[in-house]
């Protein structure tokens, strides 16, 4: 019997994802004074979501300094450390973002000694091989924008688009550019829950925050082509694979579809962030994260079809779990991968893989206590030490198969 192909295409992405100010540190964003304001309510939070299952493995998530980013991984003075690893790992990409409140600390006024931090990281990675992929915008707001009312503003694409120049302009030798990170995550969890940045339950204002969020990709797409026509550029987009029929029907269109159907031709590839199965009728839940995420592969295959109809090159910009103990890891990753490739066999044009994330980071409002790093990060040292499921996606990467 024919053993079945599992190879790969020539030239396919491989690497891992991190944003800013989950594991740089020392950020002055948004976020970075929300957090110490709301560490309480968060630790509180913690204690009735995930108390019944998780208390005794991950008693820091009681602790509000849990909450708190501080020094984070200390990764903008590490990056060379990270990135050694990274090529240990045989990883050719990294996607990572640029901390917008860095560059433009203050209203137009750009930090030129910041700027050169992110080019020393894109010729470390060069000088590696790695294939940098640039995310503009990861959730984080300078506080000056964020003080004029954020993506609420009506002025805020034209700020974006200023800063995306600046980038563009700046780190002119990157090819692959994300412009926003999630924006339909950003708004349930800043406007609708009211559990990020502003905090505070304001749906009436979804529609002009999604509004604003379209035109400053749209403005930042075309900007960048401007100065470089052959950029590649897109957004990463959280698509979730909804089964119940009917509700699925029309939650596939308002979640998966609208976003990328406004954007139109405004995109040279799709960023998928895979994460989610949900069924309407209930998850069966049969594996499940540290997070009591249900662990679904097969859903991105059922993803990517359906990406196909846009006619446009797919990355996998997020994919990954919170594991500790580092027991599903290895077959999270190998699962996921073998739909993906299937779905490449049946006509997706995928054309990468960034598994999330290189390094144990800050999740957001659940702080440090998920660690979803194929390095471990010891909180007290900051040590990085690569789990096993590192070095059997070191495997994968060599061989761009999983024979």
């Amino acid at each position: 019997m024919e053993k079945e192909n599992h190879q790969f295409p020539e030239n396919f992405l491989w690497g891992t994802a991190t944003a800013s100010h989950q594991v740089e540190g020392g950020a002055k964003n948004d976020w970075s004074g929300w957090e110490k304001k709301n560490s309480r309510l968060l630790a509180a939070r913690a204690e009735k979501i995930w108390k019944k299952w998780q208390q005794d493995k991950f008693p820091e998530m009681f602790d509000e300094n849990n909450y708190i980013s501080g020094n984070a991984c200390d990764h903008y003075t590490r990056f060379e450390e990270d990135f050694d690893l990274a090529k240990e790992g045989g990883h050719n990409a990294h996607r990572f973002s640029v901390e917008w409140s860095r560059v433009e600390p203050e209203e137009g006024k750009f930090d030129e000694k910041e700027i050169e931090h992110y080019q020393k990281v894109i010729l470390a990675l060069k000088k590696r091989g790695i294939e940098p992929m640039i995310t503009l915008w990861h959730f984080t707001l300078p506080n000056w924008l964020a003080g004029k009312g954020g993506w609420g503003n009506p002025e805020a694409p034209e700020h974006f688009v200023r800063y995306a120049e600046k980038v563009a302009q700046s780190l002119d030798s990157v090819k692959l550019w994300i412009t926003l990170n999630e924006p339909d995550i950003y708004i349930l969890n800043a406007y609708q829950r009211g559990i990020w940045p502003p905090g505070k339950k304001k749906r009436w204002s979804s529609k002009i925050i999604l509004r604003n969020l379209i035109e400053s990709h749209k403005s930042a797409y075309s900007a960048i082509h401007r100065l470089d026509s052959g950029a590649q550029v897109g957004i990463a987009k959280n698509n979730i694979y909804f089964t119940g029929w009917p509700v699925s029907f029309f939650a596939d269109r308002l979640w998966n579809r609208q976003i990328l159907s406004r954007i139109g031709k405004c995109q040279d590839f799709i960023g998928l962030n895979y994460y989610f199965h949900r069924n309407f009728f209930g998850n069966e839940n049969k594996e499940v994260s540290d997070l009591n995420w249900e662990i679904y592969p097969e859903g991105v295959h059922h993803i990517l079809k359906d990406l196909k109809k846009y006619n446009f090159p797919i990355y996998v910009t997020e994919n990954g779990l919170a594991d500790a103990d580092d027991s599903q890891r290895e077959k999270f990753i190998r699962d996921h991968l073998f739909w993906i490739q299937k779905a490449i066999q049946e006509g997706a044009d995928v054309r990468g893989y960034f598994h999330w994330s290189l390094l144990d980071n800050f999740e957001w409002d659940k702080g440090f206590w998920p660690r979803f790093g194929l390095i471990a990060v010891d909180r007290k040292t900051l040590e990085r030490k690569p789990r096993k499921s590192f070095y059997a996606y070191q495997k994968i990467i060599k061989n761009n198969t999983l024979n």
